[in-house]
């Protein structure tokens, strides 16, 4: 199997999220179930089927998440350096056309949150930064058309 690169914090928030999902989650839902059991016929149980399913989901992630976890290239970004933007890059970036300014942290598709500012090192605007130095330019097709960012900065922090 291929590893798969992966920030600290991606790591941690993933080791985390499986610990919640295994002491609290799963807790919870078991104790949704054996209500709707007490509920009665089970073949038309609404909550029965809802908490089964929801039992379901939760036991996949967990698969899901630990899978990755195994697999994880855990790499320290801090410990990283250069003037080139490489996995684990914070980019500083202004859109030519409307001068707005953004801010992306390249990182693993696991923990990939374009919200919180992490892009995936596979998304189109990370592989058109890759290798890219400040004051360069990037072209990223997207689905919205093309886009054109100059790079203001690059950290690793």
């Amino acid at each position: 199997m291929e590893k798969i690169p992966m920030t600290i914090g991606g790591h941690a928030a993933m080791q985390e999220d499986v610990k919640r999902r295994k002491s609290v989650a799963r807790p919870a839902i078991v104790k949704a179930i054996a209500e709707a059991r007490a509920h009665g016929d089970l073949s038309e149980n609404a909550e029965y089927h809802a908490a089964k399913e929801e039992q379901g989901m939760n036991e996949s992630t967990i698969q899901m998440l630990e899978s990755n976890l195994a697999l994880a290239e855990v790499i320290d970004v801090t410990a990283l350096s250069g003037d080139r933007v490489i996995f684990g890059a914070t980019v500083e970036l202004v859109d030519e056309d409307t001068e707005e300014e953004v801010t992306y942290q390249i990182v693993g598709e696991a923990e990939a949150d374009v919200k919180s500012g992490k892009i995936s090192i596979t998304s189109p605007i990370a592989r058109a930064l890759i290798n890219k130095k400040v004051e360069d330019s990037a072209e990223v097709n997207t689905p919205g058309g093309g886009k054109t960012y100059e790079i203001l900065n690059i950290s690793f922090d």
